[in-house]
């Protein structure tokens, strides 16, 4: 594996260990919780640290890639399949926690399967599908509705009682519906280029 494949497997490993922390006390509770061990700020903390580490491995996987001339058709499909796997785990843990709705989640599993197929359509063409504009534009927003969830999370985390988490929450999911929209539109983008391949 090349540096920017290792730089995308730290992606794959940080997805769950997000995941985790975001939901120990609901699954993951043995005699204590978390939350009550590290207490709320340290939990926020946590959280966004592995949110921004997320997204920073995203930027230079491909970076590395292109700088060091180590862009490979394997790193082409390894990169999207991590991205898929990290946007998937963050949106369950937010479908879960109620912020977003779980048809839309639905949809994403839907589109993200149906990309899958069409790569392997295009293999068996010989092209190996790279990521299209649209499909980067998809991920912007994936990482923009994430972001604003997991904002709405911190605000009920650390502040309880305070109204604005229904605010933040209910902007969220409208990003999450737009992006949602703008996946399938990036979906129907990668069909017409398959048309015109075959």
């Amino acid at each position: 594996m090349t540096l920017a494949d290792k730089v995308t497997t730290v992606r794959l490993i940080l997805a769950p260990v997000f995941f985790i922390f975001y939901h120990f006390d609901r699954f993951f509770f043995f005699g204590t919780t978390l939350h009550g061990l590290l207490g709320s700020v340290w939990i926020v903390s946590i959280l966004w640290f592995l949110f921004l580490l997320i997204e920073i491995s995203d930027f230079f996987d491909g970076y590395f890639a292109r700088k060091m001339g180590e862009v490979s058709d394997f790193g082409k499909l390894y990169d999207p399949f991590a991205d898929t796997l990290t946007q998937l785990s963050l949106f369950l843990c937010f479908v879960i926690d109620g912020i977003f709705a779980p048809l839309l989640l639905l949809v994403v599993f839907y589109r993200e399967f149906g990309i899958l197929f069409l790569r392997n359509l295009y293999l068996r063409k010989g092209v190996t599908l790279a990521a299209r504009v649209s499909g980067k534009v998809k991920t912007v927003s994936y990482i923009i509705a994430i972001g604003f969830a997991l904002l709405a999370s911190s605000i009920r985390l650390l502040f309880p009682d305070s109204s604005l988490f229904p605010i933040f929450s209910g902007i969220a999911g409208a990003v999450f519906l737009v992006s949602v929209l703008i996946s399938v539109i990036s979906f129907f983008d990668y069909v017409s280029v398959y048309r015109k391949i075959r």
